[in-house]
């Protein structure tokens, strides 16, 4: 049977207050339990008791040999089911289910050796059934005046839910990570105004040419685009907050830190992150390189071009092909069966310049073929001549688009724009620095006066171009009064050689 406190004696001072548990201390029967009525308490007991009872952090006592167990409400709260019975009782009987992970921490602070440890985990059943916990603390041995140690005092908390807390952060976080690094694009994460790399997946790496950025600094990690205004973006967006979205951006950037930069042309989103209180703390970083596909567009712009130029001169040729038929046909259904053997002619010639189809053919072939429309057959203004001479279908492609582009210039403004005029073909292999050469000319001659064209068009610039599938070629124009006389000079072998 317990033995009731008087008022006012040393025992009650130390175990006065404390909420549930100290009502239940001062009720224990401490003559039956080892450490004996309070009042043969040593000092340093009464010390950490009162320290438990008059703290709100859960504290835990363990004392004497018998390590007996007294501890204050907010420790209770982490017994589960086994308060109170736990109370006063052997600190083994408390934590038995887990008590071979902590035996060896209470045998040190017994020794003389304290430990303190951060968010250990524990799997209890202090409540019937098994649950993972967590807890920060310290066993802190407590001495009598000559270094003896009576027991331990424990601070401690229980990390169980903030420890949770984490991990489903850290998982999330894990998962967007993941996202990032298979999603299509350059992604990086900046933390702090300094704007430190915290993560940047394979695409970001592989567009600053696998530089290491990892926890440095834009400035450092990627210096040459400081002077180009882009981390003033970036402290912008970290300051007031709000997203700056870049479209077709030039960047000059390093494939590596001793390298020239090179110019690429970005789409990129620089987006604010905030923390739970709403504040700046990193950005979002979000970049497509679209050099590659602006580039295509220009190049698709600049075919739709040719393209158009190409229908225009099918127009004028057409036009011309008309004017010539029914100028020198004797009836109108001759003039029409003419006429659609022109056009038969001009088709194939279409097909061939624009799907690419010339096998392996002559010189000569080539270029009857495309002057065929004209309708010189007497060739009175048409003359070619040349030896027999077989042409690969690259260079035989080529050469029908520059005959293609001089008949029409001719017929639109030169010799065959008019009733007299002629053009002179002509072809042959020439020795230039023991190398064979072919050597084409064509000459214009009683045609209209000729002038230097202020502006360069696309069908001259065709010209110019020279034979595809040649290791060289040089054109020549010469905008002579008497009319236009251009020569091309292509390298023999490869004129010849489909490889």
């Amino acid at each position: 049977m317990s033995k009731p406190f008087a008022p006012g004696t040393r025992q009650v001072m130390s175990l006065q207050g404390g909420g549930e548990c100290g009502a239940l201390l001062r009720g224990l029967d401490w003559d039956a339990n080892p450490l004996g009525s309070p009042e043969t308490w040593p000092d340093e007991l009464h010390v950490v008791v009162g320290m438990a009872m008059a703290s709100a952090q859960p504290m835990l006592i363990v004392w004497g040999p018998a390590q007996i167990t007294l501890y204050n409400d907010g420790y209770a709260a982490m017994c589960g089911n086994r308060h109170p019975h736990a109370l006063g009782r052997p600190f083994g009987d408390l934590w038995f289910d887990i008590w071979d992970a902590v035996r060896p921490i209470i045998e040190a602070a017994y020794a003389g050796i304290g430990t303190s440890m951060d968010d250990i985990e524990f799997t209890m059943h202090r409540h019937g059934y098994p649950e993972k916990t967590n807890f920060a603390f310290s066993y802190i041995p407590v001495r009598d005046s000559a270094g003896a140690v009576l027991g331990m005092f424990c601070p401690c908390t229980e990390t169980t839910a903030s420890v949770a807390a984490r991990a489903a952060e850290q998982v999330e976080r894990s998962g967007f990570l993941q996202v990032f690094e298979v999603a299509p694009g350059a992604i990086a994460l900046l933390s702090g105004p300094d704007h430190m790399f915290r993560f940047a997946n394979a695409d970001y790496l592989h567009l600053v040419g696998g530089r290491e950025v990892i926890g440095k600094s834009v400035r450092m990690a990627l210096p040459e685009v400081v002077g180009q205004g882009f981390v003033d973006i970036l402290d912008r967006v970290y300051r007031t907050g709000e997203p700056h979205v870049g479209r077709r951006i030039p960047i000059d950037l390093k494939s590596h830190g001793d390298a020239v930069a090179r110019t690429r042309l970005l789409d990129f989103l620089y987006h604010p992150i905030h923390d739970t209180e709403g504040a700046v703390n990193g950005i979002f970083v979000q970049a497509l390189d679209v050099t590659d596909l602006v580039g295509e567009e220009q190049k698709q712009q600049m075919l739709n071009r040719e393209l158009g130029h190409r229908l225009k001169n099918q127009l004028a040729m057409i036009q011309a092909i008309v004017n010539q038929t029914l100028r020198t046909a004797e009836d109108l259904p001759s003039a029409g069966r003419t006429l659609g053997d022109r056009i038969r002619v001009l088709a194939g010639a279409h097909d061939m310049l624009i799907e690419g189809r010339a096998n392996r053919a002559t010189v000569d072939g080539i270029i009857r073929k495309t002057l065929a429309l004209h309708g010189d057959r007497q060739g009175t203004r048409i003359r070619v001549d040349g030896p027999d001479l077989a042409v690969a279908s690259r260079p035989a492609l080529s050469l029908s688009l520059i005959l293609h582009e001089l008949s029409t210039n001719a017929i639109k403004y030169g010799a065959l724009s008019n009733d007299v005029g002629t053009v002179d073909i002509r072809w042959q292999i020439v020795t230039q620095d023991g190398q064979d050469r072919i050597v084409l000319t064509w000459t214009e001659r009683g045609g209209p006066p000729v002038a230097t064209p202020d502006t360069v068009g696309s069908g001259t610039n065709l010209i110019s171009t020279g034979l595809s599938g040649t290791a060289t070629c040089d054109v020549g124009i010469d905008y002579d009064p008497r009319g236009l006389r251009c020569e091309i000079v292509a390298d023999l072998a490869s004129f010849q050689n489909e490889n």
